[in-house]
């Protein structure tokens, strides 16, 4: 229940998924924590040290019966959260309490769960990732051939379709999936290395036994799910890693950010529009609006994301020696949210995308306005071809043009090039074929080939291999 006595974080309460808030949570995180904690007991006791299956067992037993409200007593009296929950722990298994956290320092429970913790979070974005690709390939093919005004410089263009430009939001994400699925395969523990990162402590448990030492680091991480490690590390895995992961949730966010930019400029044409529910207020003032808030929230929380970075690299580049303690405040901070605002921007994506409202006789009407500009060029050659003197013919199409765009931009009239067009005489070997020569598919190149070929040669793959994963719907919490 929301307290509105204080600050709560509106990542939580409006934005994020319950699963994403449930992957940060604090039960997970301690959850993590006991988990290091009996693989690191087990593999000792497998490796030869005296510890017993009942220790173990008492360890098991209260895995997930976390004693949060004791743990805080004890902070406050120790203040060291990690040392808190290990006397916390120890007073609920008593027998295991002497062997709890052997030989390990504060970043075995802390970066392994904390790495743990990504893995996850980055999971979760990635099938966020695939399902709002599979509903922009929806998208691209419904409309791969529906001619629309193309924009450099937010000024009319030569034609693309509604299908192609819906590629170039797809594409970036494909490649932002690719990005993805090669960190996952990339995470590592940071394992079992001790205080300073060289393993001091648990080569004195094993009585100076390097192979066992190594095969202890080997067999915590197989229990933990992984199978490769931080081959050095100093207290802490090194925090460029943390970097990487910001990097690439802002790649995402950049992504999601050029689509919701490209969705409030096209809605403010009245081309394309994002969902609006039957009950919906677009603004308080002017019942009439249909404001894009789910793609301004969209810009909004990318552009908090597309932020962190920097922050991560402050923190990697500025750890003293081995370790300092001023990145932990930092990281539970950064990290945590930027994931969660992200979950909540790739919710927001997905309801869009889902329901893309498409106008067609408005787009239709734009390209009206600007075709008979860009298509002189084809009149000019056809006219040329029947036996026209081009410079002549040049001239004269120059002049009309002035003068319709004058009568555009100053009379506030409608383009009626063509019709000057149709009444010269000079271009009367074209006036039967205007219609043809002013049908806007002839000016989209290859767009709807582009389009199917993306589609056929990389997404389609992409999705066909995790076809399970693509059952996610949009939700917009407030």
């Amino acid at each position: 229940m929301q307290n509105y006595d204080v600050y709560e974080n509106p990542l939580i309460t409006r934005y994020a998924s319950r699963a994403m808030s449930s992957v940060f949570s604090e039960r997970n995180r301690i959850g993590l924590f006991r988990k290091l904690w009996i693989a690191l007991a087990e593999s000792e006791k497998e490796l030869g040290l005296k510890i017993t299956d009942e220790q173990i067992a008492q360890l098991k037993k209260f895995a997930d019966d976390i004693n949060f409200e004791r743990a805080a007593e004890l902070e406050k009296e120790v203040r060291h959260d990690v040392m808190a929950h290990v006397r916390a722990y120890g007073e609920q298994a008593p027998d295991a309490m002497r062997i709890i956290h052997l030989g390990a320092t504060s970043c075995y429970v802390t970066d392994n769960a904390d790495i743990i913790i990504y893995r996850d979070a980055l999971k979760l974005i990635g099938k966020k990732v695939l399902n709002v690709i599979n509903n922009l390939k929806n998208f691209a093919l419904k409309y791969k051939a529906l001619p629309t005004l193309g924009f450099t410089h937010l000024q009319s263009a030569q034609l693309t379709t509604v299908g192609k430009r819906a590629s170039l939001w797809l594409y970036d994400l494909y490649l932002d999936y690719i990005d993805v699925e090669n960190a996952l395969k990339d995470f590592r523990l940071r394992g079992v290395k001790g205080t300073t990162g060289t393993q001091a402590s648990f080569l004195a448990l094993f009585d100076g036994d390097d192979a066992k030492v190594k095969k202890l680091e080997k067999t915590v991480a197989s229990k933990m799910g992984f199978d490769k490690v931080f081959s050095v590390t100093g207290q802490t895995y090194t925090r460029k890693f943390d970097y990487k992961i910001l990097a690439l949730l802002s790649q995402i966010a950049q992504s999601a950010s050029k689509f919701s930019n490209d969705m409030r400029l096209l809605q403010h044409m009245k081309e394309l529009e994002e969902p609006f529910e039957k009950s919906q207020i677009g603004s308080s003032a002017m019942a009439y609006k249909r404001n894009p808030m789910r793609s301004e929230r969209i810009t909004s929380l990318s552009r908090f994301v597309m932020s962190l970075p920097s922050n991560g690299a402050f923190t990697a580049g500025t750890q003293w020696l081995e370790r300092t303690l001023d990145d932990s405040a930092n990281r539970r901070i950064v990290i945590g949210q930027a994931f969660l605002a992200l979950d909540g921007i790739l919710e927001i994506f997905l309801n869009i995308t889902e329901n893309i409202c498409v106008y067609e006789k408005i787009i239709k009407k734009h390209i009206d306005a600007e075709l008979p500009f860009m298509a002189t060029e084809e009149i000019l050659m056809a006219c040329v071809k029947a036996g026209g003197d081009r410079q002549e013919l040049h001239e004269k199409i120059r002049v009309l043009s002035m003068e319709s765009a004058r009568r555009v931009k100053q009379d506030g009239g409608e383009n009626d090039l063509v019709e000057r067009i149709k009444k010269e005489k000079l271009f009367a070997s074209v006036h039967a074929d205007l219609d043809g020569i002013l049908d806007a598919a002839r000016f989209t190149g290859r767009a709807a080939k582009q389009t199917e070929e993306l589609i056929k040669d990389e997404i389609e793959p992409l999705l066909k291999a995790h076809g399970s994963e693509l059952d996610l719907k949009g939700n917009v919490n407030v």
